[in-house]
């Protein structure tokens, strides 16, 4: 079966963090059973782990050329697993592939965080007489649970993450074969090739996005976060909202701009809330240091840090709460909150330090797909980050903020001090860089309307096939940016289109 994600990437671990890897040069069924039992558990929700046989290990890496395995090493060992397969308690059948890599064979075996967890496995499987112990990964090794660490695995016990559970309320029609082909052909998975040969279903089911009896097959919420078309369907709220205040949330809450809201699979939003927030909010200044050749180059916000925050936000939100992840941009701060918050492992004392150790994460398999995109880049990597590139642009210290029952998250980005200016400055700049950011379809309204000033809403709900109440919400922007003005009665009224703002279209 071939993996979903490309051998060379996790070779190198430039996706998966090395602690989830192991690399044999044989097989050792004794250490490799223990270690499936350890991914098996995912003590700490990280999404499993990858045992690589015919690799040798050096200082944690590996030795390449690999030294490969030959056909006729790797046919008795997939027959001795079927067996030792059996012997998990409860039985627990980890996902095999034959990969070439340095013109040699390796066996890869991907072993997903269980749904039956706790599963214990003979501490010597090939041995006659058999002695259960549980396992979980600790750091790079696995060791038998005990004291704290089994109370807590009982603790785990059939606590599945909420994105590796079965959505009963979707089939296997409501995920989208373009947007997993998309994803295959991005993260250069093997599967790509042969998307078109597979049934789909085996194809999701070798992703293991899709659960539950073969008769009955059922896709997980990961499936639909990640490969529907509009995941509010089925995670009502799953959207980001923009909301920005000219003169300031505190001074003047009544004068604000809402930017049309941004739905769509969870890589999706990432992209063009970046996008958004790229081509409307980051500015940059270049300053030339007297005592320096070099000029100095920095932003008013920097580009990265946001970045973390968006997605640890759409990684970290809780998909059972009904709010959206709220991005409010002031003329001197940005805040975005995350309802569901952090897990209650992370202490906030150390949030506002960057010293975050998380024990498990909420959604453990969505974090392996945006890291296949170069979405993120690891674990507890997300506001070391922040503050890192914060301090890197020369920007005032982001902050942290939650509460006991982590209900929300919020990270709060000041702006450079070089932006600040009075209001007269930011008028004058205002006026004199009239640029907005519209989508196709609200580029398709400016269109109808030019060829017809008097359209009306209905007319223009017709026309681009969407609902009255979309068409009013675009409608609303295009007045708020004064692109369009409306003059005279609902029915006998025409609108005006100034030709003054520049219009960029969002794709």
């Amino acid at each position: 079966m071939p993996l979903p994600i490309n051998i060379k990437q996790l070779l190198n671990s430039t996706v998966i963090e090395s602690s989830r890897i192991e690399f044999k040069e044989g097989w050792n069924p004794d250490a490799i059973y223990r270690t499936i039992c350890a991914f098996a558990n995912d003590f700490d929700n990280s999404g499993g782990g990858y045992i690589i046989i015919g690799v040798e290990e050096r200082n944690g890496r590996p030795v390449r050329p690999v030294k490969g395995l030959s056909i006729e090493e790797i046919e008795p060992i997939e027959r001795a697993m079927i067996s030792f397969n059996n012997l998990i308690q409860p039985v627990y059948f980890p996902y095999t592939s034959i990969e070439d890599i340095d013109d040699k064979k390796v066996l890869v075996l991907w072993i997903p965080g269980g749904a039956n967890r706790r599963y214990k496995v003979p501490e010597e499987i090939t041995a006659k007489q058999k002695r259960y112990n549980f396992y979980i990964r600790y750091n790079s090794s696995s060791i038998i649970a005990k004291g704290e660490f089994e109370h807590e695995l009982i603790e785990l016990t059939n606590q599945i993450p909420f994105d590796d559970r079965a959505n009963t309320q979707a089939t296997i029609n409501d995920i989208s074969k373009t947007l997993v082909r998309d994803f295959l052909i991005k993260t250069r998975s093997r599967l790509a090739q042969s998307l078109e040969d597979s049934n789909f279903s085996e194809l999701l089911q070798q992703m293991d996005i899709l659960t539950g009896p073969r008769e009955a097959l059922l896709p997980k919420n990961i499936a639909l976060m990640m490969f529907s078309d509009d995941p509010s369907r089925f995670f009502p709220y799953t959207q980001v909202d923009i909301v920005i205040y000219p003169k300031g949330k505190l001074d003047d809450p009544s004068n604000f701009i809402e930017v049309p809201p941004i739905k769509g699979p969870i890589d999706t939003m990432i992209n063009e809330v970046m996008s958004y927030l790229n081509t409307n909010v980051i500015k940059e200044k270049i300053r030339k240091p007297a005592d320096k050749a070099e000029s100095v180059r920095f932003f008013n916000y920097p580009y990265q840090a946001l970045e973390e925050a968006v997605v640890n936000a759409l990684y970290h939100r809780n998909y059972q709460v009904r709010e959206p992840v709220e991005i409010t941009i002031e003329p001197d701060q940005i805040r975005i909150i995350n309802y569901g918050g952090l897990d209650r492992s992370i202490k906030l004392d150390d949030l506002n330090k960057g010293e975050v150790h998380a024990r498990r994460y909420r959604n453990r398999k969505l974090g392996d797909f945006l890291k296949e995109l170069d979405l993120t880049e690891g674990r507890a990597t997300g506001i070391p980050t922040i503050i890192k590139e914060m301090k890197v642009n020369g920007s005032p210290m982001a902050k942290f903020e939650s509460d006991e029952e982590r209900t929300y998250f919020m990270a709060t980005f000041p702006i450079h001090p070089a932006f600040i200016q009075s209001d007269a400055q930011n008028d004058a700049q205002n006026d004199a860089q009239k640029t907005v950011l519209i989508t196709l379809r609200q580029k398709d309204i400016i269109e109808l309307v030019k060829g017809n000033q008097s359209i009306t809403r209905v007319q223009l709900s017709e026309q681009l096939s969407v609902s009255k109440k979309t068409i009013e919400r675009d409608l609303k922007y295009l007045r708020e940016i004064n692109l369009l003005t409306f003059e005279g009665s609902s029915k006998g009224g025409k609108w005006t289109i100034h030709p003054e703002i520049v219009v960029r279209v969002n794709k």
